[in-house]
């Protein structure tokens, strides 16, 4: 699966621009006035109800701080929706055959496409509602959502960004759905590396047509979502060769590669599936391999080369490096887009996580009093990490998202500012790692959730190895997260000469850099908390993560310095100074990042007083929690000195587990989705964790049924019944 591209379905390049730009001025965090219970009806009474009494705000208003009431509106419509369709129904844990399940998220993807949840003038209007649409299709099935969005999405916009208005025919037809889209960049052999990309495209100036082929097996476009089965278009990547034999480096065109009537490989196209995968099965995943296959001159998606009447070739870019990243401009899109997608199953995860253990009861202080595990410290420093950061990188996603928008909205209008360019950089920067934090940080929750639910998290019609499975390739697509982040400490190093030598001050649109101006008397800070209360406040980690990019940044600088003094190579030097350095500093400076972004969010003056003091708590924990990983390099650097700040770190993160225990219940709440989407017998809003899972079990598919192969158990003699009779 690849994931590229994010925005909106283009028709005219004008409209977008035009449509774009009447919502610039909309702001990501608008607040809408509570509405009344028909928008957000009561939780069911039940084993939770003496949670949610504790909880020290009310879960409603929480949900409109974080979401207005159109957002709210739109949310539950799409829910709703599929709850009442039967198409959508599954059973808890079900395992259907590879076939059946392809099927049934075609037909689904189908119907999605019927509804139209969202037009274009929506879109227009609230881009965010994008995002929401994806994400509440991801939360019912990750194969759905990413088979909807690669198409409408991916496809469309790898066409509309990259062509003209001779290609608009590819974008109503795959609207109306005539023709099935996918995006095939990746081969069998580079994946990362996308320069060494061997597809060629050789241009016929006789015919005026591209000729596509494979050179061999390892130039087989591989992992390409909707491509195993039925996708009949594919934006194909490949080095375009002129008529003279020269290579002008990749180029995207559109190539059928199946006849929409039939389903039939086109002549020359080898296409087919790669296989089960380890998650969302339901996606289709391919391969194809092309032989001399021809495609229309005006197949080319032109806007940044292209090859005149005569046979000539022209680009807007003269330097190939420029032109190479505008035709991949869509990947940093993607990455913004994954963010979004994996804090789906950050909320996922915890969600079931808190519920169940706010059910669960074992042990207590008498044998006739049983708690519930989320009573014990063990169980809360667990999970209730986890659950802030799924609102912290919550509100990253949504933010970075209007982010990407504003950028997008530059390119549509031909911005050709050196903000814009910057803006460029940063956005591709805080992807580059953002996809990787919010990755991993959604797997490791997936996995210690799972744990933390006991043998009935195992269970697979409680999801969480779903979630674990579906979650798992986002840490690869788009980019391998190690391999991302070495794009993020780039860019940091190359500010490093301006913070040394010439003393020019570090700006950037999105202010991500704005406190490295302060680099030098950074590194002379030191951690000044006394109290486990002062370490309390979200301030304290802030200014802890400041140090910590510093440090890592100057010592990453003057690692890959020594590197280069040992060798000519730079490519060695740079591979040489990843670990515990470019590395680390890509990490913590992400970190830096999101905490920043929510420090500023959750103490703005507009914050509801009756929410403030549960979202700093938040606030606090995940910055503390985020920043005790980094404990050995805040010792080594010299920020913390003697055992009272390591100690106080973790005392401060544990105090304020036990201070957001009573608030948990309600905290998810406020981000889980309706009992029918999250589909966790464990987890229902109800808190009846005993009688759903019993009641699933016991309909389960021949679960009272003696086996198949019950007489081969009946008929055959022990073994060691034999043995004796032989003695």
């Amino acid at each position: 699966m690849a994931l590229r591209g994010e925005g909106v379905p283009a028709v005219c390049e004008h409209s977008l621009a035009v449509g774009f730009a009447m919502i610039a001025a909309k702001t990501l965090d608008a607040k809408g006035a509570p509405s009344g219970d028909d928008l957000l009806p009561d939780m069911p009474n039940g084993p939770l109800t003496e949670y949610r009494r504790r909880a020290s705000f009310n879960w409603k208003d929480m949900v409109m701080f974080l979401e207005d009431e159109d957002i709210i509106a739109f949310k539950k419509r799409i829910f709703s929706t599929l709850e009442n369709d039967p198409l959508f129904y599954r059973r808890p844990g079900e395992d259907l055959p590879l076939e059946k399940y392809r099927e049934l998220t075609f037909l689904r993807c189908k119907k999605i496409f019927e509804y139209d949840f969202l037009t274009f003038d929506a879109t227009m209007e609230r881009p965010l509602k994008l995002l929401v649409l994806i994400n509440c299709l991801g939360m019912y099935d990750w194969s759905l959502a990413t088979k909807y969005f690669l198409n409408t999405q991916v496809f469309t916009n790898a066409v509309g960004n990259a062509g003209s208005e001779r290609h608009e025919t590819f974008l109503s037809q795959t609207k109306s759905m005539e023709i099935f889209g996918c995006f095939a960049l990746t081969e069998l052999s580079h994946g990362s590396n996308t320069k060494a990309i061997r597809t060629t495209a050789t241009f016929d100036a006789s015919a005026k047509e591209f000729v596509i082929n494979s050179p061999d097996f390892e130039a087989a476009k591989f992992w390409v979502g909707n491509m195993g089965k039925n996708a009949t278009h594919s934006v194909v990547y490949a080095q375009l060769y002129t008529s003279d034999g020269q290579c002008h480096g990749l180029h995207s065109f559109i190539v059928q590669i199946r006849d929409p009537k039939t389903l039939l490989p086109m002549p020359g196209v080898m296409v087919g599936d790669v296989g089960k995968k380890l998650g969302q099965n339901g996606l289709d995943n391919g391969f194809a391999m092309f032989h001399n296959v021809r495609i229309p001159h005006g197949n080319l998606l032109n806007r940044n080369g292209d090859i005149t009447a005569s046979g000539s070739y022209t680009s807007v870019y003269k330097d190939p490096k420029q032109r190479l990243g505008a035709s991949l401009g869509t990947l940093s899109s993607g990455r913004v887009s994954i963010i979004g997608m994996v804090v789906v199953n950050l909320k996922l995860a915890v969600s079931i996580a808190v519920r169940f253990s706010a059910t669960r009861r074992q042990f207590g202080p008498t044998e006739k009093e049983e708690l519930p595990v989320l009573e014990y410290q063990l169980q809360q420093w667990r999970l209730i990490p986890y659950l802030a950061a799924a609102y912290a990188l919550d509100y990253f996603s949504k933010s970075f998202f209007m982010n990407l928008i504003e950028l997008q909205i530059g390119i549509l209008m031909r911005d050709r500012s050196a903000r814009q360019a910057e803006l460029g950089k940063e956005i591709h920067a805080l992807s580059s790692a953002g996809k990787p934090l919010a990755s991993w940080t959604a797997q490791h929750a997936a996995q210690e959730c799972r744990e933390a639910c006991g043998g009935h998290g195992f269970l697979a019609m409680n999801r969480l190895g779903d979630i674990r499975n579906d979650n798992d390739p986002n840490c690869t697509y788009e980019g391998d997260n190690n391999v991302l982040l070495q794009q993020t400490s780039n860019y940091l190093l190359s500010l490093v000469h301006s913070l040394n030598e010439d003393h020019s001050p570090c700006e950037s649109p999105l202010g991500s850099i704005h406190f490295l101006n302060d680099f030098k008397s950074i590194l002379r800070n030191k951690f000044k908390a006394q109290t486990i209360r002062e370490c309390l406040d979200c301030a304290v980690p802030l200014a802890a993560y400041k140090w910590l990019v510093c440090y890592l940044l100057n010592d990453s600088y003057h690692k890959l310095q020594h590197e280069r003094q040992k060798t000519s190579n730079d490519f060695h030097a740079r591979n040489n100074s990843q670990v515990y350095y470019c590395r680390s500093l890509s990490i913590a400076f992400i970190e830096h990042t999101v905490l920043q972004r929510y420090y500023d969010y959750t103490h703005d003056p507009s914050t509801p007083a009756s929410l403030q003091p549960v979202l700093k708590k938040l606030c606090s924990l995940y910055g503390l929690w985020s920043l005790s990983k980094h404990i050995a390099v805040l010792y080594q650097g010299g920020y913390f000195a003697g055992e009272l700040p390591g100690k106080m770190v973790q005392d401060a993160i544990l105090q304020l587990c036990a201070e957001l225990k009573d608030d948990a219940v309600s905290l998810v709440d406020a981000i889980a989705p309706p009992d029918f989407i999250l589909n966790s017998p464990i987890a229902r809003a109800d808190g009846e964790l005993y009688k759903h899972l019993w009641s699933t079990v016991l309909q389960g598919e021949k679960v009272l049924e003696r086996p198949s192969w019950w007489a081969e158990f009946c008929t055959n003699k022990p073994v060691i019944g034999n043995l004796k009779s032989q003695l």
